[in-house]
C-alpha cells in the first residue's frame, strides 16, 4: 500500500495485484458438450486399459463376482433382504473401483500401474471419500428400509419363496415386483446421479465430497440423455455378466470401472498422455 498521486489519496493497487487468486469452485467447472457415441468410446478405453493391466482387472473382478454369490445366497435363504444388498453391492462397487480408477489414471499419466497403489488409492483424498461413503450408506440404509416396507405392505409380512426367481413372476405378483423395481430404480438412479464422476474427481482433483456429488448430478441434469445411456449401458452390461453364475463380471466389472474413469476424463475435459 502507497500513498496516492493527490493528497488524502492511497494507492491500493499493489495490494490488490498482491492478493492471491481465488481458486474456482469445482461447481463452476466447465463440461463437456457429450455425444451418443462417447459411452461407446468410454467402453472402448476401457477395455484397452484392462488389457494393459490384466492381473489388476482380473483382482477387482474376482471381487465383484463374490459380490455376486453373495446376492445369489441372500436370495436363496433370504430374499427380502436382497434389494438392501443390492443396494450394497452399489455402495462397495464404486469403491472396489477406485482401484480401476487409479490404474487407468496411472496409463493417462503414461506410468505403467502398480498392484499396491491401486489398493491404496483411497489414501490421495481418505477423508472426503469417507464423507461420500457415509452418504451412500445413508442412502443405502433407506433404500434397504423402503424395500422391507414394500414387502410388508405387498405380502402382509415377508413373503415364503422357494429361493428361485421363477417363484416370484406370477401375475399376482405383479404389483409388487413393479413396485419393487420402481423403488430400486428411483434409489438407484440417485445413486447413479450422484457418484458417476464423483469419485474419480475426488480421487484426481482432491475436492470435497459434496462438491464433487453436486458436480455429478449437475452433468447428470444438463446431459441427461447421453448419461441415461450410458447408465443403461452399465445396467445392461453388468445384468448381461450376471447371466452365466455372475462370471462375466470377472471382465464387464473391470471394463466398466476403467471405462467409467474415462467418462469423468471426457465428460470434465481432463488431458490424457495418451490423447
Amino acid at each position: 500500500m502507497a500513498l496516492g498521486a493527490l493528497p488524502g489519496q492511497v494507492d491500493v493497487a499493489p495490494v490488490l495485484d498482491a492478493a492471491p487468486a481465488v481458486q474456482p469452485s469445482v461447481l463452476d467447472m466447465p463440461l463437456r458438450q457429450l455425444g451418443w457415441a462417447d459411452p461407446l468410446h468410454w467402453l472402448a478405453m476401457g477395455w484397452r486399459d484392462f488389457r494393459q493391466a490384466p492381473l489388476i482387472g482380473l483382482f477387482y473382478g474376482a471381487c465383484f463376482v463374490l459380490m455376486g454369490w453373495g446376492l445369489l445366497a441372500v436370495f436363496r435363504y433370504a430374499p427380502a433382504y436382497t434389494l438392501a444388498l443390492s443396494a450394497g453391492f452399489l455402495l462397495m462397487g464404486p469403491f472396489l473401483c477406485l482401484g480401476l480408477y487409479q490404474a487407468s489414471r496411472r496409463m493417462d499419466e503414461g506410468t505403467r500401474p502398480g498392484f499396491r497403489d491401486s489398493l491404496t488409492a483411497w489414501r490421495h483424498n481418505k477423508g472426503q471419500l469417507a464423507v461420500f461413503a457415509t452418504v451412500l450408506l445413508v442412502l443405502e440404509m433407506l433404500w434397504g428400509r423402503a424395500a422391507m416396507i414394500v414387502f410388508a405392505v405387498s405380502f402382509d409380512g415377508m413373503a415364503e419363496f422357494d429361493g428361485s426367481l421363477t417363484s416370484l413372476l406370477i401375475a399376482e405378483n405383479i404389483p409388487f415386483l413393479v413396485t419393487y423395481v420402481a423403488v430400486g430404480g428411483l434409489f438407484a438412479g440417485l445413486i447413479y446421479a450422484v457418484s458417476v464422476i464423483s469419485m474419480p474427481m475426488m480421487l484426481h482433483r482432491s475436492v470435497d465430497a459434496i462438491s464433487a456429488g453436486l458436480a455429478s448430478l449437475r452433468l447428470v441434469t444438463t446431459q441427461f440423455g447421453v448419461m441415461l445411456f450410458w447408465g443403461a449401458l452399465i445396467t445392461g452390461g453388468v445384468l448381461l455378466a450376471m447371466a452365466p453364475g455372475f462370471l462375466g463380471l470377472l471382465v464387464v466389472g473391470p471394463v466398466l470401472g476403467h471405462a467409467s474413469w474415462h467418462a469423468y476424463r471426457a465428460a470434465t475435459m481432463v488431458p490424457s498422455a495418451r490423447d
